[in-house]
C-alpha cells in the first residue's frame, strides 16, 4: 500500500491567527482539507492518517464526512514537535501496514501538492527505497563569517531544495525512528525526517519538485495561496 502521513500537529504561532493554521478558512474551506484532498484525489494513494493537535481530532473526523475523505482511516496525535509528531504517526501504524508499504509523509499547511509530484516520490520510493521533494536552489548562499560580513560562499550548483512529500519503506522508517529517539539523532530544532535519514546514514534519492509546493508559514503565505486558487479556478472556468 501507499500510505500518506499529513502532519497537522503545529500550533502556527507565526500565522497570527486564534487557531492553529491548518484549520485556517480559506473560502470556506480548512487548509488542511486542501491537502486531504489532494492525497484523496491521487490514484496511487490508498490510505491517510494524520498526525492531529490535541483538541481538534473531532474537527478532523467531521471533516472526513463533511468533505467525502473516504482515503482518511487514521487520527492520532502529534507531539511538541515535528519530529515528535511524525514519530507518533509512524509508530501509530506499526500493526496497520506491512513493512514493504510506502509512506508518504507531508506538511499538512503545504496544500498545492500537485499529482506529478506525488507520482514522482511515490515512484522514485519503489525504486530506490526513498524518494524526497526536491528542487534546484536558485539564489547565492553565503557563510556568515562574523555577523556582518563573510568571505565564503556554497555554490549553488550544489545544492538541493527539499521538502515535503517525502517517501520511504515502512521497516526503514520504523528503524529510524527507533534508533534516532533512543541515541539523540536527528531530532532536535529544524530536523525533519530527511535530515533525520542523512545523519543515520542513509542516502536520500530526489524527485521532483514544484515551486507551486509552498508552506503556510505566515499571512504572505496565505495570501499567494490565496491567489493560486483564484488563477486555477479563473483557468477553469475558460
Amino acid at each position: 500500500m501507499n500510505i500518506g502521513i499529513i502532519i497537522a500537529g503545529g500550533t502556527g504561532q507565526r500565522m497570527g491567527e486564534d487557531i492553529p493554521k491548518q484549520f485556517i478558512l480559506v473560502y470556506d474551506k480548512p487548509v488542511i482539507v486542501y491537502t486531504l484532498e489532494s492525497f484523496q484525489n491521487h490514484p496511487m494513494i490508498d490510505c491517510i492518517e494524520v498526525v492531529c493537535i490535541d483538541g481538534w481530532q473531532n474537527e478532523m473526523w467531521s471533516y472526513k464526512e463533511k468533505y467525502n475523505l473516504t482515503k482518511l482511516k487514521w487520527i492520532t496525535t502529534g507531539g511538541d514537535t515535528a519530529q515528535e509528531s511524525i514519530r507518533n504517526g509512524v509508530e501509530y501504524l506499526k500493526d496497520k501496514c506491512a513493512f514493504d508499504d510506502t509512506i508518504i509523509i507531508h506538511d499538512g499547511i503545504r496544500p498545492l501538492v500537485d499529482s506529478d509530484v506525488l507520482d514522482d516520490v511515490i515512484d522514485k520510493c519503489h525504486n530506490f527505497g526513498n524518494g524526497v521533494t526536491s528542487l534546484p536552489y536558485n539564489e547565492q548562499i553565503f557563510v556568515i563569517d562574523d555577523e556582518t560580513s563573510t568571505t565564503k560562499y556554497i555554490p549553488r550548483e550544489n545544492l538541493r531544495r527539499v521538502s515535503t512529500p517525502q517517501a520511504y519503506k515502512y521497516e526503514k522508517l520504523a528503524w529510524a525512528y527507533q534508533k534516532a529517539f533512543s541515541e539523540k539523532i536527528g531530532i532536535y530544532g529544524s530536523a525533519y525526517t530527511n535530515t533525520m535519514m542523512v545523519e543515520l546514514g542513509e542516502r536520500l534519492y530526489f524527485a521532483k519538485g514544484s515551486d507551486k509546493n509552498i508552506k503556510l508559514t505566515t499571512r504572505d503565505d496565505l495570501e499567494i495561496f490565496k491567489g493560486y486558487l483564484a488563477a486555477t479556478k479563473e483557468e477553469r472556468s475558460k
